[in-house]
C-alpha cells in the first residue's frame, strides 16, 4: 500500500487510506471479541490483511469506504470509520451509502466515533452530493445505536431486516436495525445547532 491518501481532517483525527504500518492495528481489531462482539465471525490474519486490501482498493476506486482514522497528534492508527455502499442489493437499492465504524477497545469512550462520523456526514452531503446515508446495527448493539443518534440519524424501522449474510447458527445477530438522515435532514440539524451556538 502507498503512501497515504488524506481524505478529511477533523480537530483530533484524519481521516486517509490504509497503509502498510496499519497491518497490526486492523488484524487487531478483526479479531478482538469485544471489538466483534455482534459479529458472527473473527478474522484470521490473513483474512484481515486481504479485507484491508479490499478497503484500500474501494477507496482507491470509488472514494467510498471505510477509511482508517488517524490520531492527529502522534499519527497512531485507532480503526477505521466511513462512506460505503452498502453492498446488499436484496436489501437496499444498489446506491444506498452507509456510514460505518470500528476502533480498538482502548481508544473507545472518547468521542472519536462521533468526531469522524459527524465529518463524514458533512463530506457525504456537501462534497459528495448523496440523498441520504443509512447506517444499521444490530438491535441490541446500542453502542452503534447510541452513536447514530447522536449524529441526528433516526430510526426507520420499515427498513429494518434479517441480515443474509450472518449465518443460522447465529440467530441473535440475525436481526438489524435501520437509521438513516437525509441531506435536507442534515442541512436542517446544522442550521439549528449553528443559531444555538
Amino acid at each position: 500500500m502507498k503512501e497515504a491518501r488524506v481524505i478529511l481532517e477533523t480537530e483530533r483525527l484524519r481521516l486517509r487510506s490504509w497503509i502498510d504500518s496499519d497491518r497490526d492495528l486492523f488484524r487487531e481489531i478483526n479479531a478482538d471479541s469485544k471489538v466483534m462482539e455482534f459479529f458472527p465471525f473473527r478474522r484470521s490474519h490473513e483474512e484481515a490483511d486481504a479485507l484491508l486490501k479490499r478497503l484500500n482498493d474501494s477507496i482507491i476506486e470509488t472514494g467510498l469506504g471505510f477509511y482508517a482514522l488517524e490520531l492527529k497528534a502522534t499519527g497512531e492508527p485507532i480503526g477505521f470509520c466511513g462512506l460505503s455502499l452498502a453492498n446488499m442489493p436484496e436489501i437496499f437499492p444498489a446506491e444506498t451509502v452507509e456510514i460505518g465504524w470500528r476502533l480498538a477497545t482502548r481508544f473507545w469512550g472518547k468521542g472519536y466515533v462521533s468526531e469522524a462520523a459527524s465529518a463524514l456526514l458533512d463530506f457525504a452531503f456537501d462534497k459528495k452530493h448523496l440523498d441520504a446515508v443509512v447506517s444499521f446495527a444490530v438491535a441490541e448493539n446500542h453502542r452503534s445505536t447510541a452513536v447514530m443518534k447522536r449524529l441526528g440519524l433516526h430510526r426507520v424501522a420499515s427498513l429494518d431486516f434479517e441480515h443474509p449474510r450472518v449465518p443460522d447458527t447465529h440467530p441473535h445477530l440475525k436481526h438489524h436495525i435501520v437509521y438513516a438522515v437525509t441531506r435536507d435532514e442534515w442541512l436542517r440539524q446544522k442550521q439549528r445547532a449553528d443559531r444555538m451556538r
